[in-house]
């Protein structure tokens, strides 16, 4: 049976496929193992998911959404003159991995796992849940991003926490920071503490960015880059869209190097932006992110140094001044990745495995149709062999979807032990067995006598 894990992001979406021999391989999508989160309802008709989003979103930006994740609270998103609801939203995104999935493995995967901040209450699991219906996967267990990225520490790279030790995690995506302490059991891990940032992650260091050229540029072109920053047409929203991939970028590049250029449309400008600068910017906001990875280990009632180690996780915890900070405060090195995007997902699919969702068995692969804006799916289809990957078709949008009344149960919960329950087949076979005794007992005491 092939196991699907996804790790549904702010910025990137990733996911990888575990075999039955074990094997685990990344989805690739346009060759990359990264998938951009991005939407874009083409007027046509058809909702355009990832790299093929982004390339559209110049031709009309109000029907593009970068960060569908970051929305979840939002109930609807207007794209165009669309309103669609949330996990209608997700469910595109889950559905392209799908396609792939099942073009990899030449059926639908027979269990699939979805990770979540730690955060997460009933409500956005539920929304995560629903989203994860309507893209046509089986019912997904759910997994706590700590929990998932912790399984890849132990059984990736042979890391040694032994049962009742304990491990951090930093986990700095595009979106929010989390800072989770998770303590190794006979079992597998629970959470110990958790904290968390809600307005911190890469886009805000792209918004750090802008604002520190609007200082300089801003002045000297007042018209050109206010109109950047507050667009009133096609061609200004364009333009801004430019620059905030050309930022995106240079924040990148900056990782690896000492300098980057950063083209700015309108002002025919290329601003230069160097790694002092860049940390600059960024070191208030990262140094909250360190206060609140410390006080998730207080809240443990541990010191740093009494852990097995700490880790980083997610895309934007590349900078290399996170390390500097938490080396600095907490006197600890902590341990980085050359992939930091694909530790939570990868550990998903080789976490202990908990049992099937209630509706619906694991073992049992299915094949959903394509979601439509109104919350259906037509009628399953059969398995099919390496189908075509292609944007779903999106039906005219309606408001009426449902959504579940409750989250399916937490990883927690999935492994906790439940009272064992004697089947009738066994009810029987011991009713036999004393009977039998009865009848033994008998006949010896009618020889005896």
């Amino acid at each position: 049976m092939h196991v699907l894990g996804i790790d549904f992001g702010t910025s990137n979406t990733v996911a990888v496929l575990r075999s039955a021999d074990g094997r685990v391989r990344p989805l690739l999508f346009d060759g990359a193992p990264i998938l951009p989160s991005a939407v874009y309802y083409n007027s046509d008709g058809r909702m355009l998911v990832g790299r093929d989003a982004e390339r559209n979103a110049r031709m009309d930006p109000a029907r593009f959404e970068p960060n569908p994740k970051r929305r979840i609270d939002d109930g609807s998103l207007f794209l165009g003159t669309s309103e669609i609801p949330v996990p209608q939203v997700f469910a595109y995104v889950l559905q392209q991995v799908a396609l792939e999935a099942q073009r990899q493995a030449g059926q639908m995967p027979g269990q699939v796992r979805l990770t979540h901040p730690a955060r997460w209450g009933e409500r956005r699991r539920s929304i995560l849940v629903d989203s994860a219906r309507l893209a046509g996967l089986p019912a997904p267990q759910l997994i706590p991003e700590p929990v998932a990225a912790a399984s890849y520490f132990t059984s990736v790279l042979g890391t040694a926490v032994p049962p009742g030790r304990s491990l951090a995690i930093y986990d700095l995506g595009g979106g929010t920071f989390d800072a989770t302490v998770v303590r190794r059991t006979q079992t597998g891990f629970e959470v110990l503490a958790e904290e968390g940032i809600g307005d911190i992650g890469g886009l805000d260091f792209d918004h750090g960015i802008v604002e520190h050229l609007g200082k300089t540029y801003g002045a000297s072109h007042p018209a050109e880059w206010q109109r950047l920053l507050t667009p009133s047409d096609d061609r200004d929203r364009r333009y801004r869209r430019m620059l905030y991939e050309d930022v995106r970028g240079a924040k990148e590049t900056l990782s690896r190097t000492a300098s980057a250029d950063i083209h700015l449309p309108a002002l025919e400008v290329d601003a230069h932006l160097t790694r002092a600068e860049f940390e600059d910017i960024a070191r208030p906001p990262l140094e909250r992110t360190v206060d609140c990875l410390q006080r998730a280990i207080s809240s443990a009632r541990m010191n740093p140094a009494d852990l097995v180690g700490i880790f980083l996780v997610g895309g934007s915890s590349r900078i290399p001044m996170i390390s500097q900070l938490i080396h600095s405060k907490l006197g600890v090195p902590p341990q980085t990745f050359e992939q930091p995007e694909t530790v939570v997902v990868e550990g998903a699919v080789r976490a202990a495995s908990g049992p099937a969702p209630a509706d619906q068995p694991m073992t049992r692969p299915t094949s959903g149709g394509p979601v439509s804006p109104a919350g259906h799916m037509s009628a399953p289809r059969p398995p099919v062999q390496a189908p075509p990957v292609q944007a779903p078709q999106m039906l005219p949008p309606q408001t009426n979807y449902q959504p579940s009344p409750a989250a399916q149960p937490s990883y927690q919960q999935q492994t906790a032990k439940r009272p064992l329950t004697q089947e009738p087949a066994v009810l029987v076979t011991g009713a036999a067995v004393i009977v039998l005794l009865v009848v033994f007992f008998v006949l010896l005491m009618v020889i005896i006598s």
